[in-house]
C-alpha cells in the first residue's frame, strides 16, 4: 500500500502507522457505535417495554450507545491530530473545511461530530430546554449518521476498499436503510391496525 510505504520511510515509523491505525479503528467502531443508535432511534424500540427490559432501560441504553461514540470518536479525533502525517491542527477538528489536509472530507467529519455533540447535549439537558427544543435538534442531529459515512468514505481513500473497512460501513449502511424503509411503511401500517382494534 503507497501510504504505507511512504510511512515507513519516517523515523519511529511504527509509531505513527500504530497512531493511523487506532484512528482508523476507533473512527469505525464509532460508526458501528453511531449506526446502533441510529437502530434504536429509528424503529422506537424505546415506545416499547418488555419483561426485564422496562422502557427506562432502552432510553438509558439508546444514550449511553451515544456517548459511547462520542468517547470512540475523541479517540479518533486525537490520534489524527497527534499523527504528524496528514498536519491535523485541533482548529481543524473544530472550524470544518479549513484543514489543508482533504478539507472537503475531513471538514464533513467535523460537522457530523459537532452535530452529535448537540444531539447528545440536548438529550442530556431535555428536562431543561422543553421538548420541542430537544425535539428540533434531535431530528436535525440524525443528519450526522450520513455525513459520517460519507466522511469514512471518502477520507478513507483506498483503504475503504479493503474487506475489513468496507464490509462494516456497507453493513451499518443496508441496517440503518432498512429500518428507515420499515419506519415509513410498515411501521405506520401496524400502528393503524393496532389503533383500529383498540376502536372496535
Amino acid at each position: 500500500m503507497a501510504r504505507h510505504r511512504a510511512r515507513t520511510r519516517w523515523d519511529g515509523g511504527p509509531v505513527m502507522e500504530l497512531l493511523w491505525y487506532v484512528s482508523r479503528a476507533s473512527g469505525l467502531v464509532a460508526l458501528l457505535l453511531l449506526s446502533a443508535t441510529m437502530l434504536l432511534g429509528i424503529t422506537g424500540v424505546m415506545r416499547f417495554a418488555a419483561p426485564g427490559w422496562p422502557r427506562f432501560v432502552l432510553a438509558h441504553l439508546h444514550r449511553n450507545l451515544a456517548l459511547l461514540t462520542l468517547a470512540f470518536l475523541v479517540v479518533h479525533v486525537s490520534t489524527a491530530v497527534i499523527d504528524p502525517y496528514a498536519g491535523i491542527s485541533w482548529i481543524d477538528t473544530v472550524v470544518p473545511f479549513i484543514s489543508s489536509y482533504q478539507p472537503l472530507w475531513l471538514g464533513l467529519g467535523v460537522v457530523a461530530l459537532e452535530l452529535l455533540l448537540a444531539l447528545v447535549a440536548t438529550s442530556l439537558l431535555r428536562t431543561h430546554i422543553g421538548r420541542r427544543t430537544w425535539r428540533t435538534v434531535h431530528w436535525a442531529g440524525y443528519a450526522c449518521w450520513p455525513i459520517a459515512v460519507i466522511h469514512g468514505l471518502g477520507i478513507g481513500g483506498q483503504d475503504t476498499q479493503t474487506p475489513w473497512m468496507l464490509a462494516p460501513t456497507l453493513g451499518c449502511v443496508a441496517l440503518v436503510v432498512g429500518a428507515l424503509i420499515w419506519r415509513v411503511l410498515v411501521a405506520p401500517a401496524g400502528q393503524a391496525g393496532r389503533i383500529q382494534v383498540t376502536r372496535r
